[in-house]
């Protein structure tokens, strides 16, 4: 892969420091279960698939102990795909087989996921995407940027909206798709509508964090106002998520636990402060696009239009 998140040796883990890119490709040494915890808490590594990958490994650190579960668990509430790994592990008793097998099935279900989702994409095609769902975000390949990186031999090309606060498509989809050699053009958040009023979008592909069982999804805060416009030019709209974002125990999009970081990250950037102190500040970090407003769901399994509670459950069965 041109870009590897996730190293595994042994008796560490290594993480690419998102916080760093695009100017460092620096790898922080992740050496307990702990270290592991801060690294996602403070977003070293991101991106829900990552983030339980990350997880897994930070269990085998931790020698599988209660301390250790305990530890991951409490680092970031909404991305589902902490708790699946966190689960997983506990029934494999934190063997280190089961960490490298998530790791595995994700690289899998990104590729699988890519190939189903090219097949959507028409040749020459402009993509708006959202926040980073590349191979930064996950194992390796990525979940919508997988997607396009499967496509990219029809012609196509990334418009990609910085996201604020935390600029995860300006540092981070940018700097993918320089390394990947994909067309990308950066633009500020609130450029979409316009761009897509004048026609220079064809279609929105994002990535989730949790997906709940009526298909109502979570992910970086902006999506939803991203699928209200894609709908009023009726544009497609589509979710790029494996099957570990998928949570069949919760009925809809209001029982999702919305995380708040903090006001720093809202009132400035790397040291530099742009906001008066003593400002109220708000920072959700996610926000929910109602199902209704989804195209279609892409997974591992394939494709799902006009997703719904029971276009949803087949998914949840075997094979």
């Amino acid at each position: 892969m041109a870009v590897e998140p996730i190293r595994w040796r042994g008796d560490r883990l290594e993480l690419i420091d998102q916080r760093l890119l695009p100017d460092e490709t620096t790898y922080l040494q992740c050496r307990s279960a702990a270290d592991v915890a801060g690294a996602i808490r403070d977003m070293v590594v991101r991106g829900a698939p990552a983030i339980g990958c990350a997880a897994a490994f930070g269990v085998v650190l931790g020698r599988g102990s209660p301390e250790a579960y305990a530890h991951l668990a409490a680092s970031r509430p909404t991305a589902v795909n902490l708790f699946w790994a966190l689960e997983r592990m506990k029934r494999a008793g934190g063997a280190e087989s089961e960490a490298r097998a998530i790791y595995d099935e994700d690289i899998a279900a990104n590729r699988a996921m890519g190939a189903h989702g090219a097949a959507l994409i028409p040749y020459r095609a402009r993509i708006l995407t959202y926040c980073n769902t590349g191979a930064l975000a996950t194992a390796g390949h990525g979940t919508a940027l997988g997607v396009v990186r499967s496509a990219k031999d029809r012609g196509i090309s990334v418009v990609a909206c910085e996201t604020r606060p935390y600029l995860q498509g300006a540092r981070l989809t940018a700097w993918e798709c320089v390394q990947e050699g994909i067309p990308c053009t950066l633009i500020t958040d609130n450029m979409a509508g316009h761009l897509m009023s004048r026609g220079e979008v064809d279609l929105v592909i994002v990535g989730a964090d949790r997906i709940a069982a009526n298909g109502d999804t979570a992910n970086k805060i902006g999506t939803y106002t991203l699928s209200v416009l894609a709908r009023r030019h009726a544009l497609p709209f589509y979710v790029a998520a494996p099957l570990s974002t998928f949570d069949f125990s919760i009925a809809d999009g209001t029982a999702i636990d919305i995380e708040e970081r903090p006001p720093a990250e809202v009132t400035g950037y790397r040291g530099l402060r742009w906001a008066p102190e003593g400002v109220h500040v708000r920072n959700p970090a996610f926000d929910i696009t109602p199902a209704d407003l989804i195209t279609a769901l892409i997974c591992e399994k394939g494709v799902v239009a006009g997703p719904n509670r029971e276009r949803l459950a087949r998914l949840a069965l075997p094979g």
